[in-house]
């Protein structure tokens, strides 16, 4: 009995304190459950879409690309992360909002040292977008150094 009161009380707390979230976005609307709610949320659209072909390196060289994208939502876009596959790749991010409407970009470097033969890698965006991730992706070809 003491257990299930205790059970209960614990529920209300988390059920009480998620019902009156009051926290606000800059824009003073919502944010979390009463966004998705009420239907709104950011989205983000890349203008390159499939897979980005660098063609053929030779192992040690160092690519580049840059993925456009826009805020295609209602509510300001936040990308709180990236991550990719693979040390070899870094990317570059804005950190500040991207607006409603507004355009930003993703750059994603590729260091080919130690890699040889054909190279698929992952770079996954977390952004307060529906759902959570989107994922890049690109392919290059590394020839072996001085063939």
């Amino acid at each position: 009995m003491k257990t299930t009161l205790y059970s209960l009380a614990v529920l209300l707390l988390v059920w009480v304190g998620s019902a009156c979230s009051n926290r606000r976005d800059a824009q003073g609307q919502p944010v979390g459950e009463a966004n998705a709610i009420a239907g709104k949320s950011a989205k983000i659209t890349f203008k390159e879409t499939g897979v980005h072909d660098f063609g053929t390196i030779t192992e040690g060289d160092t690519v580049e690309h840059t993925y456009a994208f826009s805020n295609t939502g209602e509510l300001p876009l936040v990308i709180n992360n990236i991550t990719a596959s693979c040390g070899c790749t870094t990317p570059d991010w804005p950190r500040e909002p991207v607006a409603p409407g507004a355009a930003s970009t993703v750059k994603v470097r590729f260091n080919s040292r130690g890699k040889e033969g054909e190279q698929r890698k992952t770079v996954t965006v977390y952004a307060n977008t529906n759902p959570p991730t989107t994922d890049i992706s690109f392919k290059v070809l590394v020839k072996p150094k001085g063939k």
